[in-house]
């Protein structure tokens, strides 16, 4: 993010994914006929475990992804955490077995599961599904995000201070070719879960499906943040500027397209602009950094290519617009950007952007709003204010 070298890891490829589903099949049934409270003591101990490595997490997402260090302990930090302990006292309630009627139902550890997760929540997206598999007694393969693999190795070595069982945790870094198609592949491994993007989410779905695999899937956004005409003005331009630069916009639920009501339009435009130049982007490391860089060269392209876009298909540039900051060069900053008068039917207001880019849409009546938000081919996720 910042053009810096931060580390090295191993680059696993097919060969490795085999040894790494073996070892988790081979101690598959075993971890499966673990008992509700030893699963249970195992996760208290990777919680507090993960709690004494607090700065070493927060350090490497903040070095890895580019994220405010502020923002690396706060979100990062506390939800993976928060993911633990959920999982954790889930299980105090959590029925395994249920009668219903005259029959029993009883839910058991589904098997090797290959788990695949995004570099925007290097620590979120991982304990997550984590957390779910260990509660359930299901042995893991991880692939996480070649690019943010340094908090998934901390990760590995609080499981092994904890005393994870042999093969139950499997670490395989690479890229999707050399790890994540063998995985999705593989015979032995009967669940994948997979956040990321669409295309790559339909591919896994395709080569799971070859042996009838589980799939669970969370996808691409493009989410409406619906204003309302009786809304607290300031607060409600407060809270779209956060949903937009928030991560540096690189989450797939960010309320990107923002809905106003053509009566409260111009108000809440200036104040918009008053919260957008409040946004401090600069150094991850530094204090009171709210934005830092985007993850590399490739998004930060990626982003640049949709401002200008916006530009040549009409929409008018109110803030921000391609390029760096001035004074961050070196490094992926990019410019917190607002686009007016922009039609639904635009690049930018129909395509992903993972960047910190807003497209402000004006409504006349909540029908209209409504029509609007619900004209996309996303269904992630979607706000109001009122």
């Amino acid at each position: 993010a910042t053009e810096e070298v931060i580390g090295k890891v191993a680059k696993g490829n097919k060969a490795d994914v085999d040894k790494a589903v073996e070892a988790a099949d081979d101690v598959y049934l075993e971890f499966r006929h673990t008992s509700v409270k030893e699963r249970q003591a195992l996760l208290d101990k990777i919680v507090k475990e993960y709690e004494n490595r607090k700065d070493d997490i927060v350090q490497a997402i903040t070095d890895e992804l580019g994220a405010p260090l502020s923002l690396s302990e706060r979100v990062h930090y506390q939800m993976g955490l928060n993911h633990f302990i959920a999982a954790r006292d889930a299980l105090d309630n959590y029925k395994f077995e249920e009668r219903r009627g005259d029959d029993l139902v009883v839910k058991e550890a589904i098997g090797v599961s290959g788990l695949i997760t995004p570099w925007n929540f290097p620590t979120n997206q991982t304990s997550l599904k984590l957390a779910a598999a260990f509660a359930a007694g299901s042995p893991v393969v991880l692939k996480p995000s070649e690019e943010t693999p340094f908090a998934a190795v901390i990760l590995a070595e609080i499981f092994d201070k904890v005393g994870v069982p042999k093969g139950v945790f499997n670490l395989v870094n690479g890229d999707g070719a050399g790890v994540g198609n063998p995985l999705s592949e593989h015979p032995k491994v009967r669940m994948m879960s997979f956040t990321g993007s669409g295309p790559t989410g339909s591919k896994i779905m395709e080569k799971a499906a070859k042996d009838f695999k589980k799939v669970s899937l969370e996808l691409g956004g493009k989410s409406p943040y619906i204003v309302l005409d009786d809304v607290d003005i300031k607060e409600a331009a407060k809270a779209t500027t956060g949903k937009v630069v928030n991560n540096t916009g690189q989450v797939c639920t960010a309320g990107t397209r923002v809905l106003v009501p053509n009566k409260i339009k111009d108000a809440f435009l200036a104040e918009l602009k008053e919260q957008f130049s409040q946004v401090r982007v600069g150094n991850p490391r530094e204090d009171g950094t709210q934005v830092g860089p985007i993850i590399s060269k490739k998004q930060f392209d990626q982003v640049q290519n949709y401002i200008n876009k916006g530009i040549e298909e009409g929409a008018e540039l109110f803030y921000g617009g391609p390029g760096k900051p001035e004074g961050l060069e070196k490094g992926y900053f990019a410019r917190p950007t607002i686009f007016i008068n922009v039609d639904n039917q635009m690049t930018i207001a129909q395509e992903e952007i993972f960047g910190p880019v807003m497209s402000v849409i004006t409504y006349n009546d909540l029908d209209e709003a409504i029509q609007i938000a619900n004209d996309t081919k996303y269904g992630l996720a979607g706000y109001v204010i009122g």
